[in-house]
């Protein structure tokens, strides 16, 4: 991704699959063996063995334990399909994909799940500054809320995508990052089945029952697991155990995935009490076009768009003190055929916090889904730190309201969409 494109951001693209169709496999078909060739199954064994081995002399795992652990690991080789880049006469449509996400069954679940969870929602909104809106948007856009978390079998997954990735232009760099959410995953496994690292090549407190199960647990295609749809790697960086019964649970626990969320977005740089973005001014979509590049960096303060006429004081938000001039942005740009098919742009200026969002799922359109979603859920999309006579800004409490009960609807490159 942006910043050099390391392999924790890239681990986000993964981290939610809603940019991509959910397949709709059973469980016990998409984890039978279904092997290519002789050959490539082969190939893919010794170096899967060789992973093993590496893991086993950096970590101190008993090299048997791993390999036990794998013996019945499968490629799938539907998955290699799923995450090929689009055909070249494919085109991105913003409103095809928002009318997908945000649609009246999600919605629905979205206020349920609000009045299940709300006093803890209340909580993590409280701790990490992240409205309780926005998390409950990310969670029912990834799995509608636990509904699709994935049907195929985590290390299946992983170990496909790591040694039989498909020939893409950017084939070694995937195949890397698999194998290191591979590792990822078998050092989670490793520790959340009581063992630690280094393992001092000793079994000594681990439940090998425990470890295989985690190994085996189902997962989204490109292998993002639970209701936030994290990578192993995400886990084991920001998850956090939000009902206090001692371990992570992100397929069961809502407080978990709440939490976790939370965390994430916190740790990423979330901006307690600033707004996602702002619509551009309606004569200026020329001077919005000439500064869209695709990447997700904030490059333009907040005065520079001011001056182009690209936004006015009372968007920029100045007056309430929130937003301030020297206030970083971008050009959020999402592409769409109208009804006679010609290409359409909708123009947003991103602030900090959609740029937050796009590090979750590096898409614009899933971005601005979850800004959309949340919006429909009562979140308000402005800044709620008020300033002083003094001229120093001064905490206020969030905007987040209780959902009311009616109905309510929504009002790159180097990246994806």
């Amino acid at each position: 991704m942006h910043r050099g494109i390391s392999y924790t951001l890239l681990a986000l693209l993964l981290a939610a699959c809603a940019s991509t169709p959910i397949p709709t496999t059973k469980p016990e078909q998409s984890i039978v063996n279904q092997a290519d060739d002789e050959a490539t199954e082969a190939r893919v064994s010794q170096n899967l063995n060789e992973l093993l081995s590496q893991v086993s002399q950096t970590q101190e795992i008993p090299l048997q334990s791993l390999e036990s652990a794998f013996i019945d690991a499968k490629t799938i080789p539907s998955i290699r399909k799923l995450v090929l880049p689009p055909s070249g006469t494919f085109k991105k449509n913003w409103l095809a994909y928002r009318k997908r996400f945000i649609e009246p069954v999600r919605l629905k679940a979205g206020k349920a799940f609000w009045e299940d969870n709300q006093a803890f929602l209340s909580q993590v909104e409280q701790d990490s500054g992240v409205p309780a809106q926005i998390i409950v948007a990310i969670i029912g856009i990834e799995t509608i809320y636990g509904r699709q978390t994935g049907s195929f079998r985590v290390k299946d997954v992983l170990s496909t995508l790591a040694f039989s990735y498909p020939e893409t232009p950017n084939k070694p760099t995937r195949e890397q990052l698999f194998k290191d959410q591979l590792k990822e995953l078998i050092l989670l496994c490793w520790t959340e089945a009581g063992g630690k690292l280094p393992a001092k090549n000793s079994m000594q407190g681990v439940n090998s029952a425990r470890f295989s199960t985690c190994l085996n647990q189902n997962s989204s295609y490109a292998g993002a697991i639970g209701l936030p749809q994290f990578m192993p790697s995400s886990i084991r960086s920001f998850a956090i155990d939000g009902d206090g019964d001692g371990r992570i649970d992100l397929k069961q626990s809502p407080k978990d995935a709440i939490a976790s969320v939370g965390n994430f977005m916190k740790k990423h740089g979330w901006q307690a009490g600033m707004p996602i973005s702002f619509p551009i001014q309606v004569d200026a979509i020329s001077a919005a076009k000439d500064l869209a590049d695709g990447e997700p960096q904030l490059k333009h303060t907040v005065q520079e768009l001011i001056e182009k006429g690209i936004l006015t004081k009372q968007q920029g938000d100045l007056q309430s003190g929130g937003v301030e001039p020297s206030s970083k942005a971008f050009i959020v740009d999402l592409p769409y055929p109208d009804k006679d098919g010609t290409d359409q742009v909708q123009y947003f200026v991103g602030l900090n916090n959609f740029l937050t969002i796009v590090q979750y799922n590096r898409s614009y359109f899933y971005a601005q889904s979850v800004a959309e979603f949340a919006e429909a859920l009562g979140y308000k999309n402005q800044s709620v730190v008020p300033v002083e006579n003094t001229g120093k800004a001064t905490n206020s409490k969030t905007t987040s309201e209780k959902p009311k009960h009616k109905k309510s609807s929504a009002k790159k490159k180097p990246k994806t969409n």
